[in-house]
């Protein structure tokens, strides 16, 4: 199966503006062999001189009707999903083209051949040519006033542009091998027309009528193509059988549309994906490079031109809700397989962004009121949804990005593609002198170890709010700014540390680059010496303490507590006593112990699936309060991002001063062994 740039959704990237101007190029070379660079013989036809326009017209449409019923009737490619048919508006065609044939006669230019004109060093071409700029500018200007025209004689078409020439030789009641032969006729007719023309004028052509043996095979092979297409008549994957539609399913259609059986609601969507629901499919049609910079989790990727099989494949009870970033896609595909018998296919209203805004959206920032109910099941869809987007596939450099205001991880395809974007900051936390020999362009370097320092006696505690907003405005860093972390090795600890500062200043519009400066270096991405130009900014002071972090004194309070589960993340050794850098040796009572170190591969975090297994054994409940710490809090930030960002775990608390702290304080329990 062919798949085309406009199937796969991707008409905007470099390869398909490569292949328009190579299209073009060619195009515009073939016009000039064929003697369009003149106007003369262009306006040769309006006055009965030269017909080689009328020819090469016919010849083209003939080649295109041809080509495209063969190659579909082959089963090569998928009319429904990866062709674009345009809309038809016969009245406004009709308007448009004696407009048109107007200009043609008096240059004797048409757009494209203006351009072959031009580059064959016409100066009539090339005035034709601005007038055409400015017309089209004109056009755009008084596009309100001149609206009713432009759309003037619409056909009844589906969403896919359609029926196209299926309306056509429908209305005139023949078959579709019928409407090929009748065609091929007329445009043979007209060829030797042409030449009958042409040859009533020997002095200007040099030719006799129907006498040329090269154009009586041209014909008779063009006529013989035609008979030959019969085959393709009734073919399911035919172009014309594929646009036929009954008057019985689109009214059948379009009264599922006013019934408002074809969409649902992202909160319906999120609720039932929210329970589980085994009878629910979510399915993500735009192309898979989009799937995984952020998808809705629980969604599957099926592209347009898979959807049929896709169908085809699953339980017909199950629901099929189809979506993308918008809904022009998925209207078009939901009415596509409405027509093919799937009768259980809905699509989701407004799209991704939609379900973001709906559903995603803080309660904070809505316009509106909510009830303490609405608040509640908004906090618990954006804990689920956002705990992870990965796919079990999924592992490594491979994760998906995140929607912006929500943490995460990036991979280095996803940061590369947005490198010098307005509004992207980048941190690196190595080692200077890592950051001097090279670094990601316009990254910032900010050790870790310059948002913490000594507080109240205590070392190594995350500076307050007040000095950190002095930090970040010197990287030239801005509220709304979205801030990729960058690490070396396994050093994810310095990121997640480095996250903790922008969380206690309110900022969580960040993301961490998975598998870190490594993978990077290795896969030969841009690097520089070149140190950014940032101008300092004024970040805004937070206005209130943050909500993560507990003190030694709330912390013991805690211990007091069902349901509380303090989460030890130092190595096993130190959780024992048998090793200590402290006052004291031990842990603080009833905590378990994971360490940060079990999270970890050589370049990064373990897959989502590895860590959500893992810590669903040791703690299976996400409602749970949970308390991290380690010794100075470095390491158990790392297990802090790992529950509440990517894991979803709802209640996640930061105890920073950790062992440090709790040993030296005679007056907080200490407990040995396992």
């Amino acid at each position: 199966m062919i798949k085309t740039y406009y199937g796969l959704a991707e008409l905007h990237s470099p390869g398909a503006l490569f292949l328009a101007l190579m299209i073009g190029f060619f195009f515009g070379l073939s016009l000039e062999r064929a003697g369009f660079g003149s106007s003369k013989r262009l306006s040769g036809i309006f006055y009965f001189r030269d017909m080689a326009v009328l020819k090469v017209m016919f010849t083209a449409l003939l080649t295109a009707m041809f080509g495209l019923n063969m190659i579909i009737g082959l089963g090569l490619i998928d009319p429904a999903t990866q062709i674009y048919f345009m809309p038809t508006y016969y009245g406004a065609y009709i308007v448009a083209g004696l407009i048109f044939g107007v200009g043609f006669v008096m240059s004797g230019w048409c757009p494209g051949t203006s351009a072959v004109g031009i580059a064959s060093g016409k100066v009539d071409a090339l005035v034709f040519f601005g007038g055409a700029i400015v017309g089209s500018i004109l056009f755009n200007e008084l596009f309100p006033v001149i609206k009713p025209l432009y759309t003037w004689g619409q056909s009844d078409q589906n969403s896919f542009g359609q029926p196209g020439l299926a309306f056509i030789y429908t209305s005139l009641g023949v078959s579709k091998a019928g409407f090929i032969k009748g065609f091929t006729l007329m445009a043979i007719g007209c060829f030797w027309g042409a030449e009958y023309i042409e040859g009533k004028r020997p002095e200007a052509t040099g030719l006799k009528p129907f006498i040329t043996p090269f154009f009586k095979s041209f014909s008779l092979c063009f006529l013989l193509i035609a008979l030959s297409l019969s085959v393709f008549s009734d073919s399911k994957t035919g172009v014309l059988s594929a646009t036929r539609v009954t008057t019985d399913s689109e009214t059948h259609l379009l009264a599922q549309v006013e019934e408002a059986e074809d969409h649902m609601a992202p909160e319906v969507v999120a609720e039932r994906l929210f329970q589980k629901d085994p009878s629910l499919r979510l399915v993500d049609v735009r192309p898979a490079s989009e799937f995984l910079d952020f998808h809705i989790r629980g969604a599957e990727n099926v592209t347009l031109p898979e959807l049929p099989a896709y169908m085809s494949s699953i339980d017909p009870s199950q629901t099929v809700v189809l979506y993308s970033n918008g809904m022009t896609h998925p209207v078009q595909a939901r009415d596509s397989l409405s027509r093919l018998g799937y009768g259980h296919v809905y699509i989701m209203t407004d799209g991704l962004t939609g379900f973001i805004e709906e559903c995603l959206k803080p309660p904070s920032l809505r316009p509106y009121p909510l009830t303490p109910a609405s608040m509640e099941q908004i906090r618990s869809w954006r804990n689920y949804f956002l705990a992870s987007t990965k796919t079990p596939e999924q592992v490594g450099a491979e994760s998906p990005s995140i929607p912006v205001g929500v943490p995460g991880l990036v991979d280095s395809v996803w940061l590369e593609s947005r490198i010098g974007r307005d509004g992207l900051r980048i941190i690196d936390t190595r080692e200077q002198s890592d950051y001097n020999r090279n670094h990601i362009p316009g990254s910032v370097a900010l050790n870790v170890e310059s948002v913490r320092s000594a507080l109240e006696g205590v070392p190594s505690i995350l500076l307050t709010g007040e000095i950190l907003v002095s930090h970040v405005s010197l990287a030239g860093i801005a509220p709304s700014d979205r801030i990729v972390i960058i690490y070396g090795g396994d050093r994810v600890r310095d990121a997640t540390l480095m996250a903790m500062a922008l969380e206690r200043i309110g900022h969580r519009d960040y993301a961490i680059l998975n598998v870190g400066y490594e993978a990077w270096l290795a896969d030969k991405r841009p690097m520089t010496t070149a140190f950014p130009d940032m101008s300092r900014t004024a970040y805004p002071l937070p206005s209130a303490r943050d909500h993560f972090t507990v003190s030694a004194d709330e912390l013991l309070t805690q211990l007091k507590k069902a349901h509380v589960t303090v989460l030890d993340t130092r190595p096993r050794e130190y959780y024992l006593g048998e090793k200590s850098d402290e006052a004291r040796a031990g842990h603080i009572p009833g905590a378990i112990n994971r360490s940060y170190k079990e999270d970890l591969i050589p370049t990064g975090l373990k897959s989502v699936q590895e860590l959500e297994a893992a810590y669903h054994q040791l703690i299976p409940n996400k409602k749970e309060t949970v308390i991290v710490h380690c010794r100075t809090g470095h390491q158990a930030s790392q297990t802090f991002f790992v529950l509440k960002h990517l894991l979803g775990y709802q209640q996640v608390y930061w105890y920073d001063g950790g062992w440090t702290e709790w040993a030296a304080r005679n007056d907080l329990p200490v407990q040995s062994g396992g």
